[in-house]
């Protein structure tokens, strides 16, 4: 039997790949006018504190939520040491289309609009993602993400993104502008955090952060229809 909560249905996914099984968990509150999938980043995991506080968040606005690893096991240990996978854009961004097919074919949230929230590297992947699958992905939004690593797919991208940066993130905060302009078909916002670094840990920065993504995506994905 499927555990059930205050927020809905919460169980655990498994998305085959061709590289093994990623294993995620997916939430969906009562009533659900969405679901964002999360492409965590560098060195992260499904299990980051950041990504189920923020997920937790969007619960509490009626929008599901998968929660998933973009690496088998076997290729996170492989990462820990070589740091290469983190980086390949073009993989990651395959195993979030993966997923994305994967709850398009689950009687629960196949008729949910879909959106993706991305951080660090994660969020190049989920631009990218978006980019091939305009007529599915409704809203993005980056959480001190590296749009930048995206690349000439910028340019394809109508979704309407949100780009999330601390103040004190000068370098990433650059890449992000540059990003902003490279993306000339989607609305594009970019919300600077004050006082915040690239984690988020000051006090309030991450609530901010959740906010601001529970905003965007309860206004992008409510009543948005798959073509």
């Amino acid at each position: 039997m499927t555990p059930t909560t205050l927020a809905g249905e919460v169980r655990e996914m498994e998305i085959l790949t061709d590289g093994g099984s990623l294993h995620g968990t997916l939430t969906v509150p009562s009533a659900a006018v969405g679901l964002v999938l999360f492409a965590h980043g560098s060195g992260s995991s499904r299990l980051s504190r950041q990504n189920q506080e923020i997920a937790a968040d969007l619960h509490e606005v009626g929008v599901a939520t998968l929660v998933f690893d973009l690496l088998t096991p076997e290729e996170a240990a492989e990462d820990r040491q070589a740091a290469r996978l983190r980086f390949d854009i073009g993989f990651l961004a395959g195993r979030l289309e993966t997923a994305t097919d994967r709850v398009l074919r689950d009687a629960t949230t196949r008729d949910l609009p879909i959106g993706y929230f991305g951080s660090s590297t994660g969020a190049a992947a989920a631009l990218v993602a978006a980019a091939a699958s305009p007529e599915i992905v409704k809203a993005v939004v980056a959480r001190g993400g590296r749009p930048d690593l995206g690349g000439e797919a910028l340019a394809r991208v109508v979704a309407p993104v949100l780009l999330i940066v601390g103040e004190r993130d000068a370098e990433v905060l650059r890449l992000n502008q540059h990003a902003l302009r490279a993306m000339p078909d989607a609305q594009v916002q970019l919300e600077v955090i004050r006082g915040a670094d690239h984690l988020f840990e000051e006090p309030g920065a991450l609530d901010e952060v959740s906010g601001l993504a529970a905003d965007w995506f309860s206004f992008h994905l409510n009543g948005a229809a798959l073509q």
